[in-house]
């Protein structure tokens, strides 16, 4: 991301869903004389994010979405799962791009089988599950329903979805392989051995999280 914001002609950064936990710091984001908003659906997160950010309050799925644009960057971090209108949310971050700007969006990737569970199951069983496998702090790092709308590999289908919105698909990079089962050691072993079958035979329809680079036309 630094990198990306690092880039010449970046001036204007849009973090979507960055609520309580914004990716770039503030030093980081003064040193490069970035203009920086976080953008979240929900308010009780933009209060959790530190003092120092601009904080915008909206819905990025939303067919009324009414926020200025112009952003050189436009990125999420483990939001887009938690999107049930995929398409809509894409059209959106293509609205508020500047001519020739880039999206990036980091996110799990169905058809990882901890994502199918979490797909599947209940909400309060799946939270239970990632409180006993992956403990985290439930105050800064929230649980939400995901769908994984268009959460995928590098798949043919996935980069045509892209391109018949208006993007050019300048990276599109899949990862094999998670932590989910580090605490069960005979599954953690078994997830190692899948992971670097698929890194030395790639398919990009079994990766479990994958990251875009997309620049609007």
């Amino acid at each position: 991301l630094e990198g990306l914001a690092s880039r010449a002609g970046v001036k204007r950064i849009c973090d979507i869903g960055g609520g309580a936990n914004p990716a770039l710091s503030l030093e980081f984001i003064r040193e490069h004389k970035l203009s920086y908003v976080i953008l979240d659906i929900s308010a009780e997160e933009l209060v959790k994010a530190p003092e120092g950010y601009e904080k915008v309050q909206a819905d990025i799925a939303s067919p009324h979405l009414d926020i200025p644009g112009g952003y050189d960057l436009v990125f999420s971090k483990m939001l887009a799962e938690h999107i049930r209108d995929a398409r809509q949310f894409h059209e959106n971050v293509l609205s508020i791009l500047a001519e020739g700007g880039i999206a990036f969006h980091f996110f799990p990737t169905l058809y990882a089988m901890p994502f199918i569970l979490n797909r599947l199951m209940p909400e309060r069983l799946s939270a239970i599950l990632l409180r006993t496998f992956a403990p985290r702090d439930s105050y800064r790092f929230a649980k939400f329903p995901a769908y994984y709308k268009w959460c995928r590999g590098p798949t043919h289908t996935q980069i045509k979805r892209f391109e018949a919105l208006g993007y050019e698909v300048e990276e599109y990079i899949g990862f094999f392989g998670h932590g989910y089962y580090m605490g069960i050691k005979p599954l953690d072993k078994l997830n190692s051995f899948i992971a670097d079958i698929l890194i030395s035979h790639p398919v990009p329809s079994l990766t479990s999280y994958a990251y875009t680079i997309l620049r609007k036309c």
